[in-house]
């Protein structure tokens, strides 16, 4: 058993570690994917696709992972991770291969990476299960602290990756040539195979399962209906909508929204009645599971959308503005955000080690304090920074998210019962993932608002600073202030936004034609960033109030979650148990406060 539990963490860390770099790698390597297709990443028509091979991934895995922990709870942990990586690797395999072209081709990446995200889903769910299932409760910490890391630090590495696989020219192999855009796909497929063959040969069934019970497929279909409408409506309403910037008004979003919570609403409903539930509702009534998770999911909804904007503000502003070419944009922006990862690959494995000695209360809370304060500090950082500074607030908010992670996930898991061990990591992994898709709807609205109002103000003034005649000052600044989504897009999709603007409006009526220098100065790289930034920094600025808020209100969460609590161990049942029979108190913290109660 003592060699059997390292087994179990080096295969879920690579699970892990795989699905969760695949969830990001497109944020920076997008701009590769789509010149690689011939899709042009500027049009009206791509928005849809641009949103769903950004976002369709974390849609299905937080609509599936509850669905899959209970299901594993049944069939056998081990059974259905394998599964996941199984389908995960065939998924990676169909995006390596993909033999299409243009808008045919893209859309078929956005179907084989719901494949892709349907194992990962598997992965997410049973991970902290099986690592519960085969470490004791003093060395759990541990193990989740490495956990963890794979998951959270994956979607860090994941920018890291897709930057450094952007810059890759085509690779010629004999008569053949391996275009940039398939290599992002390649690098999950040898250890994703690699990965499958390992767990089905190594994995094994420990856990207790429960074959009698029932699915329930009233709570399934109601969950998972409500869930996936819900995540599909907050992502449409990202995309303009007759004429508005977003398309939070449109009849589309608000029936899928009030659909969705509608269906979310019975579903609680039917949880109640159900004999075998899929989401037991009652863990709730657990404080360190109710706490756990409920932090965990603000954590997500603080980090979800920090680095797609991070990206963005690396990408498409502050890059351009020192020089850097679009072509080279991908990699930095990927190099720029290595003192996150940095932090917390420092603070991961220090905290789920102290948490096993001291308990999660202290850590998990001074983490969130700690990036609540990281926030704060980059709302206060200008657009156009010294990089020294933001490195050092990155590195922090990286160990801050670090220090939380470990011993809040060891916590949730050590309050649940053996058998509920799948749904509970299932529960844990939804709202994580649940939390990240809805950030992501969050910081997009209020960035998007703010955008809106700025660039009114800054556009006209850098046409104007251009040379640019007034009727064409007018034409261009619409164009560019009436869209602001398409103006936040086109700062991280590798070419000149301002190339594919001028192309649009030359054919306006009104438009007279550009000096050679005034047409010189708006396609120079620096000019498109120069004109949005004000506008976008303002608008990040408040993103950042928000995430800030988020994790404040996640550490008072956390430090109310109460003391250590082992389930088996520190539940009044057990106490009682131990002290009828004279035995020594349990390794938790003795008998339960009213910190541990349920």
């Amino acid at each position: 058993m003592a060699d059997y539990k390292w087994t179990v963490l080096s295969n879920t860390t690579l699970g892990g570690l795989l699905a969760s770099i695949d969830g990001t790698i497109l944020l920076i390597s997008l701009p590769v994917v789509f010149k690689g297709l011939g899709v042009d990443p500027f049009s009206v028509g791509t928005f849809p696709l641009l949103i769903w091979l950004l976002l369709g991934y974390g849609v299905v895995t937080a609509t599936l992972l509850v669905t899959v922990g209970r299901l594993s709870d049944m069939w056998g942990r081990a059974r259905m991770y394998n599964f996941g990586f199984a389908v995960f690797s065939t998924g990676s395999i169909l995006l390596f291969l993909e033999p299409w072209p243009g808008a045919e081709g893209a859309w078929a990446l956005v179907g084989f990476r719901l494949i892709q995200a349907v194992g990962a889903s598997f992965l997410f769910a049973n991970s902290a299960a099986l690592l519960t299932d085969a470490f004791p409760p003093n060395e759990r910490g541990k193990a989740m602290g490495v956990n963890q890391i794979s998951f959270i630090g994956g979607s860090m590495i994941g920018l890291i990756v897709g930057g450094l696989l952007a810059s890759v020219p085509d690779l010629p192999i004999g008569p053949f040539v391996l275009p940039t855009w398939r290599l992002i796909f390649l690098v999950s497929v040898p250890v994703g195979v690699f990965g499958t063959v390992w767990a089905y040969l190594r994995l094994k069934e420990i856990s207790i399962r429960r074959p009698d019970q029932r699915i329930d497929f009233a709570g399934n279909a109601t969950f998972g209906a409500g869930l996936t409408l819900v995540l599909v409506g907050i992502t449409y309403g990202l995309l303009p909508y007759h004429g508005a910037s977003t398309g939070w008004g449109s009849p589309w979003v608000v029936g899928a929204l009030a659909g969705g919570i509608a269906l979310l609403v019975a579903f609680v409903f039917i949880e109640r009645w159900v004999p075998d539930p899929m989401f037991r509702l009652g863990l709730f009534r657990v404080r360190a599971f109710a706490a756990g998770t409920s932090a965990s999911f603000l954590g997500s909804l603080a980090r979800g959308g920090l680095m797609l904007l991070l990206v963005i503000w690396f990408q498409g502003i502050w890059l351009p503005l020192h020089g850097y070419s679009f072509a080279e944009t991908p990699f930095w922006a990927g190099v720029l955000m290595m003192p996150m990862i940095g932090g917390f690959l420092c603070a991961g494995p220090v905290s789920g080690w102290l948490s096993d000695r001291y308990g999660p209360r202290l850590l998990a809370t001074i983490g969130m304090s700690a990036g609540a304060v990281t926030f704060l500090a980059l709302a206060a950082v200008p657009v156009d920074f010294a990089y020294w500074q933001v490195a050092i607030v990155l590195f922090a908010n990286g160990a801050a998210m670090g220090m939380f992670a470990a011993p809040n996930a060891a916590a949730v898991m050590n309050s649940v019962p053996a058998e509920n061990r799948g749904v509970a990591s299932g529960m844990l992994a939804t709202l994580q993932n649940a939390g990240q898709q809805m950030s992501l709807a969050i910081f997009f609205t209020v960035v998007i608002v703010a955008l809106a109002s700025g660039l009114g103000a800054s556009v006209p003034t850098a046409l104007h600073g251009a040379g640019v005649p007034p009727a064409d000052a007018t034409i261009l600044g619409n164009a560019i202030a009436s869209n602001p989504t398409g103006a936040l897009f086109g700062t991280f999709l590798g070419e000149n936004p301002m190339a594919g603007i001028l192309a649009v409006v030359s054919t306006e009526p009104g438009w007279v034609p550009l000096s050679s220098a005034a047409n010189a100065t708006l396609l120079a790289p620096h000019f498109f960033a120069s004109a949005i930034a004000p506008g976008f920094g303002s608008a990040i600025s408040e993103a950042f109030l928000v995430a800030a808020g988020l994790t404040g209100v996640a550490a008072v969460i956390s430090a109310l979650r109460g003391g250590r609590y082992i389930h088996g161990v520190d539940d009044p049942e057990s106490v009682r148990a131990r002290q009828a029979a004279g035995a020594a108190p349990g390794p938790g913290a003795g008998a339960p406060g009213p910190g541990s109660s349920r």
